[in-house]
């Protein structure tokens, strides 16, 4: 399969329905008229129903991974169906979507360009798919455990570092997506720029930004609308007690009265849920999901599990390989019979084809306040600066040629990516580079000289019972889901 990650199969299967690139002719027009959409999700449910996923889904990848990445193409369309239905989503943001993120970057992804030949010619698949940037590690909340917040001093991004990022990898890249991370993004300015300005300099371009909520007042909710390309993400870690007793009291209100001016403009919005082993039944509790996906009007939502990084690690609050394989079932019982867009970076990474990170075809790099890049936002340890690479006259693509992030795609190809029989795969119920081949990950950072984030960075390189601990959890993981991947994946 060409395509290989969650949004180029949502455009592997618009390409397939009836034998047509529908990609090429379903316009914003069309794509605001009920009756296409209706027409599409009515296709993709009976194709489900059937077990047809080839119908769906090309290509050579295991006969389960298709059926997870089409029940989660029609998830998305039906959730955004929803949303255009109930007027939850701008017939402005409605255009946007279609004309930035299905067409300019999924074409991108999905068409083998110039972009994608001067790739293969470096010996890679592709370029990555996307990039997360953290332009400011400054935030007005202090949540336990936060990664974003593991160092002491507030750093940030200038303007012109941040638009020079964003312009380099459309032009090197093709990127049209952008994730915006923290610290909390909106508190970010340099001189007379915001991040509603980055944003509005980019209208070709869609955004995805994690945020606390509780800086979305009625003026950067109507820029927010008036551009018409950025999506925020509000965090949350259960209902009223249990975000407060982590954000700080009074966050869950800001929360709620954030949601109901988003909703108000027609801007779609999601969440991001922090699973720990504490909460992760709650946050997948059908009154939990009822609440915000029906009742608050959220689009979709992410599930990031608790990651024993950063400041006041707790390893008694990571999922336990139990809770884990509980939350996958739960999960995919939400996406099929639900019709909810709830996305976990880890239980569902069969649908990005194993784990994102390194700059992989379809995959993502990290830059973070101080220039530094990383893998992937759990990933401690940066391969490259790109301060200094401006320095001496480089660009991303110097970054993109780091020994870690070579090193780490290499790994991607062994573990299954780069494999054309499905027997042949790796285990994606176990993706994780940090968390579910710790091991692996700690002698790349060593061997190729990664610069640790801050000092619990470093300490991790050299801290043998944390790597004892992650590699039993990994040995406990696998032996829960390698039967389960070869009877489920493989063999179906």
């Amino acid at each position: 399969m060409e395509v290989k990650s969650l949004v180029p199969n949502m455009a592997r299967v618009l390409r397939d329905v009836n034998g047509r690139e529908i990609i090429t002719t379903l316009s914003a027009r069309a794509f605001r008229t009920r009756a296409t959409r209706k027409a599409l999700l009515f296709y993709l449910k009976t194709q489900l129903n059937q077990g047809n996923h080839d119908a769906i889904v090309s290509g050579n990848r295991p006969r389960g991974v298709k059926r997870d990445v089409a029940w989660a193409a029609w998830a998305l369309l039906r959730s955004l169906d929803r949303a255009m239905d109930e007027g939850r989503l701008s017939g402005r943001f409605a255009d946007r979507l279609v004309e930035v993120f299905l067409d300019k970057m999924v074409r991108n992804w999905a068409e083998r360009g110039e972009i994608t030949e001067a790739f293969r010619k470096k010996g890679e698949r592709g370029a990555p798919g996307f990039l997360v940037i953290s332009p400011t590690n400054a935030c007005n909340l202090r949540c336990a455990g936060c990664y974003a917040s593991s160092g002491a001093d507030a750093r940030k991004l200038g303007a012109g570092e941040f638009l020079r990022i964003i312009r380099e990898a459309k032009e090197l890249w093709g990127v049209r997506f952008f994730v915006i991370s923290g610290g909390e993004p909106f508190l970010w300015r340099d001189g007379e720029t915001g991040l509603l300005d980055v944003t509005g300099e980019n209208p070709d371009c869609f955004f995805m930004a994690y945020t606390n909520g509780t800086l979305l007042d009625e003026r950067v909710t109507g820029r927010l609308a008036e551009n018409a390309n950025l999506t925020p993400a509000l965090s949350l870690e259960g209902f009223g007690e249990e975000t407060d007793a982590r954000r700080g009291s009074g966050t869950y209100e800001e929360v709620l009265r954030a949601m109901a001016r988003l909703r108000g403009k027609g801007i779609p919005f999601g969440i991001s849920l922090t699973a720990t082993s504490a909460n992760h039944r709650l946050l997948l509790s059908d009154g939990f999901l009822d609440e915000f996906f029906e009742r608050r009007g959220a689009t979709y939502g992410w599930i990031f599990q608790y990651m024993p990084i950063g400041r006041g690690i707790d390893l008694s609050l990571v999922p336990s390989p139990e809770q884990r394989l509980w939350m996958w079932r739960r999960g995919w019982e939400v996406i099929r019979e639900r019709g909810y867009f709830l996305m976990d970076f880890w239980n569902q990474g069969t649908i990005s084809g194993g784990c994102l990170a390194g700059g992989r075809h379809t995959g993502y790099l990290y830059v973070d306040s101080n220039a530094d890049v990383f893998p992937c936002v759990f990933v401690p340890w940066a391969g490259a600066n790109l301060r200094e690479i401006y320095a001496r006259g480089g660009n991303l693509d110097d970054a993109y040629d780091a020994p870690l992030f070579r090193a780490m795609r290499r790994w991607h190809e062994d573990y299954g990516y780069g494999k054309t029989r499905p027997q042949d795969h790796g285990n994606w119920l176990a993706p994780c580079a940090i968390r579910d081949h710790f091991s692996m990950l700690k002698g790349l950072a060593k061997t190729h000289g990664a610069k640790p984030a801050n000092r619990s960075a470093w300490e991790l390189l050299e801290d043998p019972g944390h790597e004892a601990w992650l590699r039993e959890y990994g040995k406990r993981l696998s032996e829960l889901t390698e039967p389960l991947w070869e009877e489920d994946y493989i063999q179906e």
